[in-house]
């Protein structure tokens, strides 16, 4: 096996990028019809549901962000639900989530939009003002294709084909130097577009086998690939960052796994297992500053159910795992920001399968300590035909770097100067989505 074999079968080269595997303007909603309250400047965002009043909460004072991509374009419209809507129900007859009351009916949120009833392990964290969703939001490119959409979305360059690196890893290059090799974390095999590019990224698999041992850890192999290595060239350094980066993580990671046997505490089961063991890592290390985990299986062409079901079956371990994250990243989560997107929503109108096309406008989830929640973000255009995308689809008010933007400049305090590096060419909107955080 040659070298550049062996980095393959390792998953430790990508791009530039190293593994080891060991992750448009927008207010708060006012529906059509419906009061939305503003400030007595009168340029205030509107807002649609009433934020919780509270102080900043404190943490380590090291901010964090963890995204969370839906692979496969997940259903936002019965995610939170336009129950106060009749055009919703008259256009899904056999997967229209119930309205509040009734069998397997949403959660009521505003009056106007709830949640899937599977989701119901988040709404503590509704209640207590630290979820909020921004809804008809996503890419303002109209692409229909799962894989061009999500690459749109990862590379922050809507429309734009020649992108090398991600969003995300740009943003990990403005943040100050550490000599940490585990600033960003992904779960997975491989690397994530998102993730792609220049700085080191630590790779972890998903599972029970997460922290079992592999080739590279046995060290007469360690040593012969060192000698390989031992040139100082990119490939060389590729290397030897990767190492590092799977060295300190393999420790931390067997200092809370022997923890949690001491303790009794048995790991949860799915995606938990996963969401639960990137929690302790970033609460018990504040060098690690960004996580990354795609979730699968939302493309729901057929079958796709209602307040029961198949998207149901899905929502359901997706809205527990999110728990568990934050209850695992413990005092950190006041320091953290957990978003959740999809490359595009589904059609507004059911299929003759049961289920949904691909589509456009979508919801974006926020998740954290100072997130200022119990709200919906976002400027409701209707559901009427003539306001859908298309005819057909949601609409788009809020483009997803509106979100990003602001939480890369007001949670992670990237200086401004640096933004158009990490979104080139995206220049509006910020202004709006700015009152998303305590």
């Amino acid at each position: 096996m040659n070298r550049r074999e062996f980095i393959r079968y390792m998953g430790m080269a990508g791009g530039s990028a190293i593994v080891i595997p060991i992750g448009l303007s927008g207010c708060a909603v006012a529906p059509v019809g419906k009061p939305a309250s503003a400030s007595a400047a009168g340029n205030a965002p509107l807002a649609y549901g009433t934020p919780k009043q509270r102080p900043h909460a404190n943490g380590d004072g090291t901010p964090r962000m963890v995204v969370v991509f839906l692979r496969g374009a997940v259903d936002g419209l019965n995610v939170v639900v336009p129950h106060g809507d009749r055009e919703y129900y008259q256009a899904r007859p056999g997967i229209a989530v119930a309205r509040p009351g009734q069998n397997n009916g949403a959660i009521d949120l505003t009056g106007y939009f709830g949640l899937h009833p599977s989701l119901r392990p988040l709404m503590p964290y509704w209640e207590s003002g630290q979820l909020a969703f921004v809804h008809a939001s996503g890419s303002p490119d109209g692409s229909r294709s799962h894989f061009e959409a999500q690459d749109y979305m990862e590379t922050g360059t809507p429309g734009q084909h020649n992108t090398r690196d991600g969003w995300m890893n740009r943003l990990q290059g403005q943040l100050p130097r550490s000599e940490s090799p585990v600033q960003a974390l992904t779960l997975g095999e491989s690397t994530p577009r998102i993730l792609s590019g220049r700085q080191v990224v630590a790779n972890m698999p998903t599972g029970r086998d997460a922290a079992r041992q592999t080739l590279i850890d046995q060290p007469k192999v360690n040593q012969a690939y060192g000698a390989m290595y031992a040139d100082n060239d990119a490939l060389g350094k590729a290397y030897r960052d990767g190492l590092a980066a799977r060295k300190e993580l393999m420790a931390e990671m067997s200092s809370n796994e022997q923890r949690m046997a001491n303790n009794g505490a048995p790991l949860p089961n799915g995606l938990s297992i996963d969401t639960a063991r990137l929690g302790r890592l970033m609460r018990g290390d504040p060098k690690i500053r960004l996580g990354f985990l795609a979730v699968g299986g939302w493309d729901t062409h057929a079958n796709q159910g209602n307040g029961a079901g198949q998207l149901a079956g899905r929502l359901s371990p997706l809205a527990t795992g999110l728990a568990t994250l934050a209850q695992e990243l413990g005092p950190a989560f006041n320091d953290t920001v957990i978003v959740v997107v999809s490359e595009f929503g589904r059609t507004f109108r059911e299929n003759g399968n049961g289920g949904t096309d691909h589509g456009h406008g979508n919801v974006m989830w926020l998740l954290g300590g100072n997130v200022r929640g119990h709200t919906i973000y976002g400027q409701w255009p209707g559901l009427n035909k003539a306001e859908l995308n298309e005819g057909r689809d949601l609409a788009i008010t809020t483009d997803f770097r509106a979100v990003m933007s602001t939480l890369a400049e007001k949670h992670m305090r990237i200086p401004d100067s640096a933004m158009q590096q990490i979104f080139p060419q995206y220049t509006t909107g910020m202004q709006h989505v700015s009152n998303i955080l305590v």
